[in-house]
């Protein structure tokens, strides 16, 4: 794949992750090199299900899946079954997966994938970052392997979980902050722009009418939590992909944001906006986003899928 982006993604489907895991295995821009789980929006047994859905569904078995974590480092786990469905994909009868993850832990295969590589690999986050805080911690070595890490999570404008915490972030919020501090090229793909990359009705009725793969996120996208059919749904986790692709498309500015971990504002992400308490800068954060060009980018991705190459199953009544 020339001049495709080599990606590890860290992943807790979870039905935004459904959509960008759809771009990730079928644009040959992205080369997936991993695909690691962690417990988030289910549980790590069942957003691992979802992955190998997802690989058997696009015919992917040449993608390696790595189970992760079970829960946060120190933070009781709380799920968004409310919000994704107590599979973490409902909406969509998925066919059996025939796929198998790799019998190697999730931070012992993302250590030996970086290592194994000739070139730095991309590595994206969507679900809590326990997995990646554990690897930074264990095998620091890695980090000259990592060329930037881009993270879906955090707001610096109010959060989805509390009034000032995002879901990613408030899930193991001392992982966020071991990330956030390690010094690696980060990218925060937050609220303050996901919210606007609403998927927005007309384009979700463009999707119903567009190929197999449009009516397995339609149905999906109608089981979805978060949003509304007629006001829009936001595509959290697929922004990671549009931002690698299309940078220009988003605002981005250099603060110092620290992680809160305790007390009524844990999972908060606070950026030092004014320079008043940290002389350098650790993250880079998109504040606006061109929504419509979200959306056209992201209806062209999935009307290229061509049926022949999945494995479908069938809306769920």
């Amino acid at each position: 794949m020339t001049n495709s982006i080599p990606v590890i993604l860290d992943t807790d489907p979870g039905i935004d992750d459904a959509a960008a895991i759809s771009v990730l295995l079928t644009d040959p821009c992205f080369d997936v090199r991993l695909i690691t789980t962690v417990a988030g929006n289910v549980s790590v047994a069942k957003t691992t299900k979802n992955v190998l859905k997802l690989t058997h569904f696009f015919q992917r078995a040449d993608v390696a899946v790595a189970r992760g974590a079970e829960k946060p480092l120190i933070k009781p786990y709380q799920d968004a079954a409310n919000i994704h469905g107590a599979s973490g994909m409902a909406g969509y009868d998925f066919a059996e997966p025939t796929t198998q993850i790799i019998q190697k832990p999730a931070v012992e295969a993302m250590r030996d994938t970086l290592l194994a590589s000739q070139e730095k690999l991309t590595v994206v986050a969507v679900g809590a970052y326990t997995n990646l805080a554990m690897l930074l911690q264990h095998y620091p070595e890695v980090q000259a392997k990592i060329d930037r890490v881009v993270v879906m999570g955090g707001s610096l404008s109010g959060g989805n979980m509390t009034s000032v915490a995002e879901f990613n972030v408030f899930t193991d919020p001392d992982a966020a902050k071991i990330v956030f501090e390690s010094g690696l090229d980060i990218t925060m793909i937050g609220l303050d722009v996901t919210l606007k990359a609403l998927l927005t009705a007309e384009s979700m009725v463009t999707l119903s009418q567009m190929n197999l793969t449009g009516e397995m996120l339609t149905g999906l996208f109608r089981a979805y939590g978060d949003g509304s059919m007629q006001a829009g749904k936001p595509m959290h986790d697929v922004n990671t992909l549009f931002y690698l692709l299309s940078p220009e498309k988003y605002t981005i500015k250099d603060y110092w944001v620290d992680v809160v971990t305790t007390g009524p504002a844990i999972g908060a992400t606070v950026a030092d906006i004014h320079a008043k308490t940290h002389q350098q800068t650790n993250i880079h954060v998109a504040t606006a986003i061109d929504a419509a060009a979200f959306n056209a980018w992201f209806l062209l991705e999935i009307a290229k899928i061509q049926d022949a190459a999945i494995a479908p199953g069938k809306l769920e009544n």
